[in-house]
Formats: C-alpha cells, sequence, structure tokens
C-alpha cells in the first residue's frame, strides 16, 4: 500500500503539535488525594476545590503544585465583519478599551489586582481588521498559523496557570459562525446578543453569520479552515496559548464564548486537546452552555458574566489561588492535635 502523501499545508506543524501533546501525571494527583485525607475537615468537604488542586497537579506534573505566576491573557483583535452592524458598539472602541487597559481602568484590571494575578494585552494588528468573513476568508491559512504561533509566546515567559481571555468588537459573530460551522444546527441558535445589541442588530449577527456559512460552504470540513477562514486574530491566538500551555505542562483556565471558540477548534481535532483546561464560568451569553456540554467541560462559575476580557478566567484563577492556599497551608490532624474520624 502506498504511504499516503506528507501533509505540505501550511497546518501540518499545529496537527503535529497536537498529536504530540503530553498527558496528566496521575502519581502527582494521587499525592494531592493522599494529603487531603490528613488535613483538618472531613473527607471531600471542601468539595470541587479539592478536584481542581489535583487537576493542578497533574497537569503540572507535581505532587504539590504552585499557583506562584498565575497570568491573564487578553487577546485583542479587529474584525472586517464589525462594518456589517454585527455589535452595539463602533470598531473604535477596540484601540479605546487598549488604552484603558494601559491605564489600569478595565474590569479586568481591578480583578487581577484583587487576586494578584499577572496581566497581559496583546495587540493584534488592531489597525487591520480581519478579511469580513461574509466576503472572504478572515486570514490566510499562513496568516492563522503566524498568529496561532504568536499565541503561543504568551507562554514563553513561564507562568505556572494561564487565564485566556480576549477583546475586540465583533467577535462574537466570527464566534457564533465558527460553532455553526463546527456543530450544524441553525446559525441563529449560535447567536446571542454580545455587547448587547438590539433586535435590529441580532438580526444583523444572524444573517452574516449565514452569510459566511455560505460564502465558505465546501471548506469547512477541517477545524483550522474553519478557524482560518472565519475566525479573528485573538482567536486563533488563543487557540495557539492552549497548545503551547498544554506542551508546557501549564494549567489553563477558559473565559467565556469568544475564548472557547479557538478551544472548540482544538477540540474538533482531538477531543482530549482540552483536557489541561477548565471552564471559568457559564456566561450569559446564550449558547455558551450548549458549548460547554460539547466540550465537556463543567464551569466553575455562574454568575451571569458576559464582559469577555478573561473576568471570569480570571475570577476562577483567584478561586484556584484559595483551593491552592487550604491544600498547601491547612494544618493536617496530627499537626494541629485535632482527633481523626472515628473507626
Amino acid at each position: 500500500m502506498t504511504a499516503p502523501p506528507p501533509d505540505a499545508s501550511p497546518f501540518a506543524d499545529i496537527r503535529q503539535l497536537v498529536a504530540g501533546m503530553p498527558g496528566p501525571d496521575p502519581t502527582a494527583a494521587q499525592a494531592v488525594a493522599e494529603r487531603q485525607a490528613t488535613l483538618t475537615k472531613p473527607a471531600g468537604s471542601l468539595g470541587r476545590l479539592e478536584a481542581l488542586v489535583a487537576w493542578l497537579a497533574a497537569w503540572q506534573g507535581k505532587p504539590m503544585p504552585s499557583l506562584d505566576r498565575p497570568l491573564v491573557c487578553v487577546f485583542a483583535g479587529s474584525h472586517g465583519v464589525a462594518a456589517k452592524g454585527v455589535s452595539a458598539y463602533p470598531a473604535a472602541v477596540n484601540r479605546q478599551m487598549l488604552d484603558n487597559f494601559a491605564a489600569g481602568g478595565a474590569a479586568i484590571n481591578q480583578i487581577c489586582a484583587a487576586y494578584g494575578l499577572g496581566f497581559k494585552v496583546f495587540d493584534l494588528a488592531l489597525d487591520l481588521p480581519t478579511g469580513d468573513i461574509t466576503e472572504g476568508e478572515a486570514m490566510t491559512e499562513k496568516a492563522c498559523v503566524a498568529t496561532m504561533a504568536f499565541g503561543m509566546e504568551a507562554v514563553a515567559a513561564g507562568t505556572d496557570g494561564l487565564a485566556l481571555g480576549e477583546m475586540g468588537i465583533g467577535n462574537t459573530t466570527v464566534a457564533a459562525a465558527i460553532y455553526a460551522a463546527l456543530y450544524g444546527g441553525e446559525p441563529a441558535s449560535w447567536v446571542g446578543r454580545g455587547t448587547g445589541v438590539d433586535a435590529a442588530g441580532l438580526a444583523r449577527k444572524v444573517a452574516a453569520v449565514e452569510a459566511a456559512l455560505a460564502r465558505h460552504a465546501g471548506h469547512l470540513d477541517d477545524p483550522l479552515a474553519v478557524l482560518a477562514r472565519l475566525g479573528g486574530r485573538e482567536v486563533a491566538a488563543i487557540a495557539g496559548a492552549i497548545l503551547a500551555a498544554r506542551l508546557q505542562r501549564v494549567p489553563v483556565v477558559l473565559d467565556g464564548y469568544v475564548a472557547c471558540a479557538a478551544a472548540a477548534v482544538l477540540h474538533a481535532l482531538d477531543p482530549t486537546a482540552l483536557d489541561h483546561c477548565i471552564a471559568g464560568h457559564l456566561s450569559a451569553e446564550g449558547a455558551h452552555g450548549a458549548v460547554l456540554e460539547r466540550l465537556g467541560l463543567d464551569p466553575v462559575l455562574s454568575l451571569g458574566l458576559h464582559l469577555g476580557e478573561g473576568s471570569g478566567a480570571a475570577l476562577t484563577l483567584g478561586l484556584l489561588k484559595a483551593a491552592l492556599a487550604c491544600h498547601r497551608d491547612m494544618a493536617t490532624f496530627a499537626q494541629a492535635g485535632v482527633s481523626g474520624r472515628s473507626a
């Protein structure tokens, strides 16, 4: 039998990295369980917090996990489809919000300060929108791969816990198009109100997603092609960051509807690609719950958030710090002189 020809597409390296992803360390997770059994509390009384510490340990490959350098990364992009009136805000808000991040005035700045989290914003050519997905591809395959590679650099400086978020007027429209392409169903079922569009704006969003799917029909069988044709730079960069974190054994907390679109592309390539990820929260953006169900992710928080900016993921990263502090610093029964459970 003749061997298949080698993959010469721009996505070949991405596929190779996905194929080589490491798995969890069960020995580290077991060490967490054994320590939990000695701490001054009833067994299992911290509920999911205990499971989250074991998850951290398994993916860091350390019996005593750490969150000494937690980092929130927000990727900012602009979208050609925004010109179709799919958002309640003008595209000029992209640059204005980036300035607000830099000045420390956004919600995510306050959350990161409250929990002692590092914060970085990545400007993905904000002044150069991607192609309008209703008229052509958002990015070429080469540009998509280059943007994924840029996203991979988010973990280059070193971190032991990564929260991923985004900002970009029009990006709930491209996320809805990605979900519709990956999962099917009525395009309207994936479209929400985003930043608060009115009924007319919602109709324009639905029309844009429908037009994009029709325009790219026949080219959406490959999840990476879906990302290039329908996505945005921030979505591609988040996908790269998720993959790089896996390769470097860094646990990831995903934010909401748009960040999970990047995760969905990787999950479509390999159902185990998100095993090192948790969903920080359930967004109020209508279809997010359906997305998380398909990804097999149980959100940690459900606060009615639909801000973006990594806000829900950052809150959960702060919760993880608290869970780890309990695991690391709580006294054992022997240390505290507290009697254990009666036989």
